[in-house]
């Protein structure tokens, strides 16, 4: 086993290696490694005495798993009711060619950003809404979407 998975395989210890705590098992690596691995999923399957397409159904199947290695920082554009009509879409659109997005690719070259839409944030007289790494910015507009990712870029360049 690689030393990178190590982490993965304590926390299946620490479920028991129990078929029942798939998911918590599953959403612990996740949250050690942003992303589920293939090497971790199989990893998963193996130790549980389950199949590996049963682990990959279960990733696929639930919206929060992530089988891409996500970004340092994710940017979330609400795509609401609420948001979608005061205009979350044109925000979405500009971050996704300022990162250089194509396809089905949500995080940007560099690795510094993931961009993913939610159905809803909760904010709705905020709208349009979008949060980065969790913290909720309100009613936002493509320019200062892309300001606020400038921020950041900066910020991390200067580390």
């Amino acid at each position: 086993m690689s030393s990178e998975l190590t982490r993965a395989n304590e926390i299946i210890d620490s479920y028991g290696c129990q078929q029942s705590n798939l998911i918590a098992i599953m959403q612990e690596i996740q949250g050690e490694y942003k992303y589920l691995s293939e090497e971790a999923l199989t990893l998963v399957a193996e130790k549980l005495g389950v199949s590996t397409a049963k682990v990959y159904s279960v990733a696929t199947f639930y919206e929060n798993f992530s089988l891409e290695a996500k970004g340092r920082h994710i940017v979330k554009v609400c795509a609401g009711t609420a948001c979608h009509v005061r205009k979350s879409q044109p925000i979405y659109d500009a971050i996704h060619d300022y990162l250089g997005l194509a396809g089905k690719k949500k995080t940007s070259a560099d690795g510094l950003f993931t961009l993913e839409t939610v159905a809803c944030l909760g904010a709705c007289g905020l709208a349009p809404v979008m949060t980065i790494d969790g913290e909720v910015h309100a009613k936002m507009t493509p320019e200062a979407a892309l300001a606020l990712l400038e921020d950041i870029r900066k910020e991390e360049s200067g580390k």
